[in-house]
């Protein structure tokens, strides 16, 4: 990424977005550099997909709903009981059809943040991971999430995936099927691993 390009990018969710969820995107932005750097992803990639992850964070209801229909992507059950997860569906959509970003990872990677899915690339898997552990992040539990996140990704996956559905079991809401699916691949395959 050129710096004329992280430039406007970084001004465009600047505008976009409140100080805080600002903040929140560029330490995002930071970790998954890190992260990149540690597992062998595309850091470009990474710091890209990072910066624009929330992009539509703290648009409305209303304009997330309306750019998701607006470009034919249908809700799930699940989904269209679960406002907090819009955000990224619509910011998707916008990362590729606004921006014109046409890189399947970063655009998935923007999908899958919140939710996770099974098959996840070492880019989606980072982001959902930075999201988690940017610098910011100060909910109980976060420290051995940064410990996992050092360990192994496939640990932070773990981790962060049993927070996630523990954390949806709790407030009694649904919990949406790829992130099933993403904590069940995981755990099949450390089973494999064992055998």
């Amino acid at each position: 990424m050129t710096d004329r390009e992280r430039d406007f990018y970084t001004q465009h969710i600047r505008e976009r977005l409140s100080e805080y969820r600002f903040r929140h995107s560029v330490n995002v932005s930071k970790e998954a550099v890190r992260l990149a750097r540690k597992y062998g992803a595309d850091e470009e990639k990474a710091e890209l997909a990072g910066l624009l992850h929330d992009v539509m964070k703290d648009a409305g209801k209303k304009e997330q709903l309306d750019i998701i229909e607006q470009y034919g992507v249908k809700l799930n059950e699940v989904e269209l009981q679960a406002p907090k997860i819009w955000h990224a569906i619509a910011g998707a959509v916008y990362v590729e059809n606004v921006l014109g970003i046409r890189d399947k990872d970063i655009v998935n990677s923007v999908r899958y943040h919140t939710t996770a899915r099974a098959g996840m690339t070492l880019l989606e898997k980072i982001i959902f991971i930075a999201d988690y552990t940017s610098e910011e992040r100060d909910y109980k539990g976060v420290e051995k999430m940064r410990k996992a996140s050092n360990i192994s990704l496939e640990y932070a996956m773990e981790e962060a995936l049993a927070f996630e559905i523990e954390v949806r079991a709790d407030e009694h809401t649904a919990i949406h099927p790829d992130t099933f699916a993403a904590y069940n691949e995981i755990m099949l395959a450390k089973k494999d691993k064992k055998k």
